[in-house]
């Protein structure tokens, strides 16, 4: 008995194709998707190492330009001011003629007991005279003017008691020494390198910091009540590993920083860190210790998660 060969008819055949075109079409789409996927994933970045260098910390404070000593010129006795020497802002050497004061008596007699008794020789005039150098920085009475006993006729400031005065903050006053170098900027931008002298031995009570008096050089002529920037060091360190601020990212509240770090060339992990001093555009790294040889993710790394894919982009 013959057995009976059926075959696919042609429509069968064409159907099986179509399908097997079909399949073929789709796992092709799916891999370039993949592809695709896999290239938008590499976040392009720039990478740095660790940098080992000198840090130091800086603050600044205010300080004002004062007088620390003023002398009072005061009349010695009663009468009329006949002649004034002394001109204000002018400079005055220690016994040079300001005032001459003619006492009332004399300026009632007059030449009378002269004329009486010419061995006499009464003038009734006393001559008053700078009892230090410096400016004459208050002037309070002119030719004509009466004035009584221990009145006052002018204010010399003395030039050798000028210095600039700090104000610092008590919780910083270990960064600052007895014969310390601060250098003082004007407000022209002018620097000015002064030495600590004394410091004050009171505190404010409101703003809790100390004056400090700064001494400069007796050939710099600044005038009173002129505010300077003076530069503190407030730490320094030798040799301090550090990274650029741009490489360190933190949460919303700031109590945790991290960096990312390459662990091949394509992968970027996060490295919880912390922080030292800053200074400019540096950032101190306490911990952990990288190595030069680490690479540290320095820009385009803003939002990567942990184990990111990367591409380098410039070294």
């Amino acid at each position: 008995m013959k057995k009976l060969i059926t075959y696919p008819s042609l429509k069968t055949i064409g159907a099986v194709i179509c399908l097997a075109v079909l399949l073929s079409s789709c796992g092709a789409k799916k891999s370039d998707d993949d592809a695709a996927d896999s290239v938008v994933a590499q976040v392009p970045v720039t990478v740095t190492s660790i940098n080992d260098s000198s840090m130091v910390d800086y603050t600044t404070l205010n300080a004002t330009s004062s007088f620390q000593q003023k002398n009072f010129v005061k009349s010695n006795t009663n009468g009329y001011i006949k002649s004034v020497t002394a001109q204000l802002g002018h400079y005055v050497d220690k016994g040079a003629l300001l005032f001459v004061v003619k006492t009332k008596e004399a300026q009632s007699i007059g030449n009378v007991i002269n004329n009486l008794d010419s061995t006499f020789r009464f003038s009734g005039v006393n001559r008053i005279v700078a009892s230090e150098h410096g400016y004459v920085t208050q002037l309070n009475h002119q030719a004509g003017d009466y004035v009584q006993d221990g009145e006052q006729l002018a204010v010399i400031s003395d030039r050798s008691s000028f210095a600039f005065i700090m104000q610092l903050p008590f919780e910083m006053s270990g960064a600052v020494k007895l014969n310390q170098d601060v250098t003082l900027t004007l407000p022209d931008n002018e620097k000015v390198v002064g030495r600590v002298a004394s410091f004050m031995p009171s505190v404010d009570t409101a703003s809790q910091t100390q004056g400090v008096v700064i001494k400069i050089p007796d050939n710099k002529q600044i005038p009173e009540n002129l505010v300077a920037k003076a530069q503190i060091v407030k730490s320094a360190k030798l040799n301090a590993a550090s990274l650029p601020k741009t490489a360190i990212l933190t949460n919303e509240t700031q109590t945790e920083f991290w960096v990312m770090k390459l662990i091949n060339p394509t992968t970027a992990v996060k490295v919880p860190i912390t922080k030292g001093i800053e200074v400019g555009d540096r950032v101190e790294i306490l911990s952990p210790k990288f190595s030069p040889q680490d690479k540290i993710v320095v820009t385009g790394n803003y939002g990567l998660t942990d184990t990111a894919k990367v591409k380098i982009v410039q070294q």
